[in-house]
């Protein structure tokens, strides 16, 4: 550990990790200005997620895990949730535990459900119980800030180090899901770190190729749209372990390290899976699809659990479902391939897209970089790609594997010897500050200037992009404070109960148009797709208020 906060007066060769003992000598005075600016950096994003954490209501996809983590530690049965594996979930768990929350044994229903039974339906706090799931996922975000840091100083220094940290520490799709409990930011994190690790053992293979491949374990536990990682973070094993050997045996070595990366990571898939039922029984509460063909016999070949497989066979039954999306303003049917890209022009800020294609074009041209390139580009290449083949266009999350990567890459940046580049990512880096403070505490729904702002994100994106059903009890405060007395009508997207907080209203879908009078509230993920009765509602009334930029009251 202290390894990560000295930093070498110059930048060294990026072939190898600098060495801890020459960092050791470093004065003590070089080091306080770095380890200072880490710490007001962490200290900013850790209020930030705390902050938007405490005043969020729970978005779709949190009871469903929540719920599934409680199952866990309480009841020690895989179950409910088979589409995701169990480690994300039981970090979740952790703080479900300290929350010492009631649970119905043996609860016969669907996993949202479970989740919605867990919160509003078994006498505990909502409030108390989210903030305590969500805990352990922002102190897991907070960690990997220092992966990013260690990361880019190992490959150009202290500066760049710093650099990357800020951006990460700004990401306000970072800030946003990391301050949730869900699983896309600890996933990413994981794929990051074990990329990091890979490259270090580089020097030392025997101790960072068993901790890469722990980590490479702990993202395939997490989310199984980290499995593309395997083969590159495998194949960079190799080379490492190749780079690291000398004599007659380097290939016999280098295969060696590959296959201690991929036994690693399937050991820490069985081992997560046994911690919640050590006999592993499965007996699936939702439906699992049969799938053929090329699909299917690489289920059957995964070396994992049988609940595991089910999981993947869930996902690929997702994956054939009927989705609808949304993008620059358009409703359609199916999936569009460039919708991450797109979506990601509009959910970054300005300066870090500036900087992520400075960096990784340095990267790849600055030849002292270039042996680092494979590990901070080629991972998130293969993820994106894979992701964007994905049937459901809901949201960046799906790539935020994306800001972790690039924001290392983007610190490499500094690199370019001149004298102009530094002041440059300077004002990038204070740019994209700016933007991410100025959507406080509005992360979800943030979208750049060019775009207009969290205010607008609406008009161009829906789902987790913009509205994931946060803004519950902000629009229960709005209604008590700005609307007293006033009927109204409620079309919610979102896993919340109105009536737990106070939200007194009516679909405006099951009766007549013109039944519908007084203050007509939409969710902005419906609104996005409206058609039909609702579309003529909508049209048929005029804006008045925004709550959180992700719900639209109306007045009819």
């Amino acid at each position: 550990m202290r390894d990560l906060w000295i930093a070498p007066a110059v930048p060294r060769p990026v072939s190898l990790p600098p060495p801890a003992p020459a960092g050791t000598a470093r004065r003590p005075g070089r080091r306080w200005p770095v380890r200072l600016l880490v710490t007001v950096l962490l200290a900013q994003m850790a209020f930030a997620m705390v902050t938007t954490a405490v005043n969020q209501t729970p978005t779709i996809d949190e009871p469903v895990y929540v719920g599934a983590a409680a199952e866990y530690v309480h009841e020690h049965r895989l179950r409910h949730n088979p589409e995701h594996p169990p480690l994300g979930k039981l970090v979740i768990g952790a703080g479900v535990a300290l929350a010492d929350p009631r649970l119905a044994p043996g609860f016969a229903g669907d996993q949202g459900q479970l989740g919605r039974q867990l919160l509003y339906e078994s006498g505990n706090d909502p409030w108390r119980l989210m903030l305590r799931a969500r805990l352990p996922v922002i102190a897991l975000t907070l960690s990997f800030a220092l992966v990013v840091f260690a990361f880019a100083r190992e490959l150009a220094g202290p500066l760049a180090g710093s650099a990357a940290l800020a951006l990460y520490c700004f990401s306000p799709d970072v800030v946003a899901h990391g301050s949730l409990a869900t699983l896309d930011v600890p996933a990413a994190g994981f794929v990051l770190t074990s990329a990091w690790l890979v490259w270090r053992a580089r020097r030392r293979p025997r101790l960072y190729v068993p901790l890469a491949g722990l980590s490479l374990g702990a993202a395939l536990a997490t989310k199984m749209s980290t499995l593309p990682a395997v083969p590159v973070l495998t194949a960079l094993a190799a080379v490492s372990v190749w780079k690291a050997s000398t004599g007659g045996r380097r290939l016999v070595r280098a295969v060696a390290g590959a296959g201690v990366v991929a036994l690693t990571a399937i050991t820490v898939v069985w081992i997560t899976y046994l911690m919640v039922d050590p006999r592993l029984r499965w007996t699936p509460e939702q439906h699992v699809p049969v799938v053929h063909g090329l699909r299917g016999l690489l289920v059957r070949l995964l070396p994992f659990p049988e609940a595991y497989r089910d999981g993947m066979r869930v996902q690929f039954g997702l994956e054939n479902r009927p989705w609808q999306g949304f993008l620059f303003g358009r409703r359609y049917d199916g999936s569009l391939w460039y919708y991450l890209p797109a979506a990601l022009l509009v959910k970054t800020p300005l300066g870090t897209l500036a900087l992520w294609v400075a960096g990784a074009a340095v990267v790849v041209a600055v030849r002292r970089l270039r042996p680092a390139a494979p590990y901070v580009l080629a991972v998130p290449l293969v993820l994106l790609a894979a992701a964007m083949q994905g049937a459901r266009d809901f949201g960046t999350r799906y790539a935020v594997f994306l800001p972790l990567f690039l924001a290392v890459a983007a610190g490499c940046a500094l690199m370019a010897r001149r004298r102009w580049v530094s002041v440059g990512v300077a004002v990038l880096v204070a740019f994209t500050a700016v933007s991410s403070v100025r959507a406080y505490p509005y992360y979800l729904p943030y979208s750049n200037e060019a775009f207009g702002g969290p205010g607008r994100t609406r008009e161009w994106l829906h789902d987790s992009n913009v509205d994931w059903g946060q803004d519950l009890g902000r629009l229960a405060d709005r209604l008590h404070d700005r609307y007293p007395g006033e009927r109204v009508w409620l079309v919610y997207k979102g896993s919340g109960v109105p009536s737990f907080y106070g939200i007194e209203a009516a679909d405006p879908r099951r009766v007549p148009v013109e039944e519908v009078r007084g203050l007509l509230v939409v969710s902005d993920s419906a609104a996005a797709k409206a058609s039909g009765r609702l579309a003529e509602l909508i049209g048929g009334s005029r804006p008045v208020d925004d709550v959180g930029h992700s719900i639209t009251v109306y007045r009819r």
